[in-house]
């Protein structure tokens, strides 16, 4: 599948969405599926984009010996917990310094991505926690899948969408805590957002 095609079909997903009833997405989580920004872009302009630091550490790391995969994670680790995207350039800086010569690629790529790695610096801690990595959805992803992979064929639509549904409903019972500091992240996403938080609260 080419770019365009890619993005051709998020893009129709996207406006599903919209025709359902959403109104905007303040933040999209993404992990780097081909064409997938660039259909938030179209669909959502106003939209913040942030890449999902946890794959880009992983497939990082992809290309690092077992022996250093420790250290350069730990490097890597000093990017993406520094306290401002200043901070976090000087740190990809330093990494570039160290690391180079071994792992060219792991730099390069860090910059290419740069764009939507650091979105979430402008945001307070409390915010980047939500959005640093896509893990809570393919948490979702891979518990209706364990359910519908062992099942094999099913005899109609409707059995499936059975089975996912009890897979969700299964999923939210665990997702009972309240969300940590969400007064305050709502205050702050209602400046942040004011003319679309600011009208809803």
């Amino acid at each position: 599948m080419c770019e365009t095609e890619s993005a051709k079909y998020w893009l129709g997903v996207l406006n599903d969405l919209k025709n359902r009833g959403v109104k905007d997405i303040l933040i999209a989580t993404v992990d780097g599926l081909s064409g997938f920004k660039e259909a938030i872009r179209a669909a959502f302009p106003q939209s913040d984009i942030q890449r999902c630091i946890v794959h880009q550490t992983r497939n990082s790391l992809k290309f690092v010996s077992y022996k250093e995969r420790k250290e350069v994670a730990s490097d890597l680790k000093k990017i993406y917990k520094a306290p401002n995207e200043e901070a976090a350039l000087e740190e990809l800086s330093a990494f570039e310094a160290k690391w180079n010569t071994k792992y060219p690629q792991i730099g390069k790529s860090w910059r290419a991505n740069w764009e939507e790695l650091s979105t979430f610096y402008k945001y307070p801690q409390e915010i980047r926690t939500l959005i640093y990595t896509t893990n809570p959805i393919e948490s979702l992803n891979s518990s209706i899948k364990s359910l519908t992979h062992n099942k094999g064929v099913f005899t109609t639509q409707d059995a499936l969408l059975k089975i996912v549904y009890l897979a969700v409903e299964k999923v939210l019972e665990k997702w009972t805590m309240p969300l940590k500091n969400w007064p305050s992240i709502l205050a702050q996403l209602s400046i942040y957002y004011e003319d679309i938080v600011g009208k809803c609260i």
